[in-house]
């Protein structure tokens, strides 16, 4: 038995995958205290062949979150629930279902002509986690999505499947989608503008960019309904509600999640188009 837990354990970490053990010492924490916070719904770990629990380096990101407000904003299981909706773990998302990037992310780094050990490098992430999402067995933030994307050269408008042709007018039965694990929809409003980018967001209670990222020009929001809070270079923090208006150099590092128990609906426009 104790060799197939070691079995199980090695290929989670060559996968980028942490063991129950190695994610409570990083937290802090204790197993059962996972153990509680999987039992009551805020988190779903992945299972190993031999049914072991695995925690992807996204998930670690939900279980800080919920650990600080727990010590830091003194809140009990049902407050965190409402915090972070339905949207904590990768299987409790909207409706909407995680799009597959795994397969494009690799034919994007193939084409470069880059190893898995340098594109991770210059993506900031671990070669065992981008193996693991080109294999489709974990799921990118919409952070490592934009690291991934600058890093092959291109931006998450090669992610959306889009027309060869441009088109001045879509409409929304038309929208190019992709829609994370977390809970974060992304619909694209115009495809074939050379000078901007506009999206609409939808991000879920508790969802959001899962980290910091930057690249060129400029980046304005619209607040539709909900409420965002951004992050500027971990300094500056602004909590954006419905009406809101707000810009800002994309070069600046930007992390963003919403806060509420209500879906944050916003404009995103990005000019030039590096996002």
């Amino acid at each position: 038995m104790k060799r197939t837990r070691r079995s199980a354990q090695g290929r989670g970490a060559r996968i980028g995958l942490l063991t129950v053990s190695e994610t409570a010492r990083i937290l802090g924490v204790s197993p059962s205290t996972l153990r509680l916070w999987e039992s009551v719904g805020l988190v779903t770990p992945a299972r190993s062949n031999g049914r072991y629990r695995l925690y992807s380096p996204e998930l670690l990101e939900v279980l800080k979150r919920i650990k600080y407000l727990r010590d830091v904003k003194q809140l009990n299981l049902p407050g965190i629930r409402q915090v972070l909706g339905s949207t904590a773990t990768p299987k409790s998302t909207n409706q909407s279902r995680p799009t597959d990037l795994g397969p494009k992310l690799r034919r994007l780094r193939k084409r470069t002509g880059l190893g898995v050990v340098e594109a991770a490098k210059k993506a900031k992430i671990s070669a065992g986690f981008l193996s693991a999402i080109e294999l489709s067995r974990a799921n990118p933030s919409v952070a490592t999505l934009q690291r991934l994307a600058a890093s092959y050269g291109t931006t998450v408008l090669d992610f959306f499947d889009l027309p060869k042709q441009s088109s001045h007018l879509v409409r929304p039965r038309d929208r190019r989608a992709i829609q994370t694990a977390s809970g974060v929809r992304i619909e694209l409003l115009s495809i074939g503008a050379r000078q901007l980018e506009s999206q609409l967001f939808r991000v879920q209670p508790g969802a959001g960019s899962d980290g910091s990222y930057s690249h060129q020009g400029e980046e304005f929001i619209y607040m539709i309904s909900g409420a965002l809070e951004l992050w500027l270079d971990e300094l500056h923090c602004h909590t954006l509600n419905q009406g809101d208006s707000f810009w800002f150099e994309s070069t600046v590092g930007h992390r963003w999640y919403n806060p509420s128990s209500e879906e944050a609906v916003l404009l995103w426009v990005n000019t030039p188009p590096t996002f």
